[in-house]
């Protein structure tokens, strides 16, 4: 039986350490346990609840497939290590304020914060979460925000008819923000028949590349595909926008500008989240971006997207499967101890 100050110093040490996920080599990951910083002035400790894995992203991380030219571009906030490998990468943390200003303590906050159980940082790097968002739904936060960009960066309009290539999470965000725009007549078209069930509950159309909508006023790419592409080329109408969100890492990708490309007038933009959309940047803060996307969390439809969570203890034997092409994961959610 421990002494009273055995468990005291047990406790102790507990509260001084935190386990976190790090990518330590090419298919291979690890949890390690480090020392926890203590809070200080301006700073919060958050107690980890759910946190969310990006296939896209972070599967080209734990695939070695960050291109060396962009490894100070895809460095996360919080990023710990140095690419290719060993580094500790995430950006979609939701957690409770454990200490901090009294006015945060006990909040549900949002961290671009890698995979920890616990952790601290700046209190200006959080985002608090909406009443009226659960926080296992607070995790797409960070593909909200990516949608949202690319939704300022498109200017979408009433009307319009809409395709979005690639069904994965932030394609399905913008398929559904652009949806709710009056009278738009918006395609999630997929090669994953499976993903007609998503675009119906989030009320808009479903298509396989092959019965694609053509003479559209507006196509986003994010199939992360030479064949994505090429189907948004096709189903473009004159002088029509497509809107380019995928990143390819290390990977060359041909790009069909040959035949009407020219002839019709076609424009090819791209988009990404680490700068704010032209049109909105000289008013909107990323702070308040994040806000934003947080606050359209609010619809229930969204669950759709979120795959049943694993216990962050079982990530490192679970990876290949959630990063395999033919998982059908989306949004893959991960539970952490505070969070049962």
């Amino acid at each position: 039986m421990q002494s009273p100050s055995s468990s005291r110093q047990n406790r102790l040490l507990q509260e001084e350490t935190a386990r976190s996920l790090w990518y330590s080599g090419v298919g291979h990951a690890e949890i390690r346990e480090e020392p926890l910083r203590e809070a200080g002035p301006g700073e919060v400790r958050v107690r980890a609840l759910y946190s969310a894995i990006s296939r896209g992203t972070e599967g080209l991380v734990y695939a070695g497939r960050v291109p060396p030219s962009e490894y100070q571009r895809m460095r996360a906030p919080f990023m710990a290590g140095t690419f290719p490998f060993p580094v500790k990468y995430g950006y979609a943390s939701v957690g409770r304020v454990e200490r901090g200003p009294a006015e945060l303590v006990g909040r549900v906050v949002f961290a671009l914060y890698p995979h920890q159980t616990r952790f601290t940082l700046p209190a200006e790097a959080l985002a608090l979460v909406p009443d009226r968002v659960p926080a296992a739904r607070a995790v797409l936060a960070a593909n909200m925000e990516t949608a949202l960009n690319a939704v300022w960066d498109a200017a979408p309009g009433p009307a319009d008819r809409i395709a979005v290539i690639g069904a994965g999470v932030v394609g399905a965000l913008v398929g559904w923000m652009c949806g709710r725009l009056p009278g738009t007549q918006v395609t999630l078209i997929d090669v994953d028949p499976s993903r007609a069930e998503l675009a119906r509950l989030l009320g808009v159309a479903f298509s396989a590349p092959e019965e694609a909508p053509q003479d559209c006023d507006l196509v986003f790419h994010a199939s992360g595909t030479a064949a994505g592409l090429t189907t948004a080329l096709n189903c473009a109408g004159d002088e029509a926008t497509i809107v380019e969100m995928s990143w390819y890492g290390s990977d060359e990708v041909r790009v069909p500008l040959g035949g009407a490309f020219h002839s019709r007038r076609l424009k090819l933009i791209s988009s990404q989240v680490g700068k704010i959309g032209a049109a909105h940047h000289a008013r909107w803060t990323h702070g308040r971006r994040l806000a934003a996307a947080l606050d359209l969390l609010a619809d229930p439809a969204l669950d759709a997207l979120i795959a049943p969570a694993l216990d962050f203890g079982d990530l490192p034997a679970r990876l290949p499967d959630i990063f395999a092409p033919a998982s059908g994961v989306l949004c893959q959610l991960v539970r952490y101890p505070a969070a049962e």
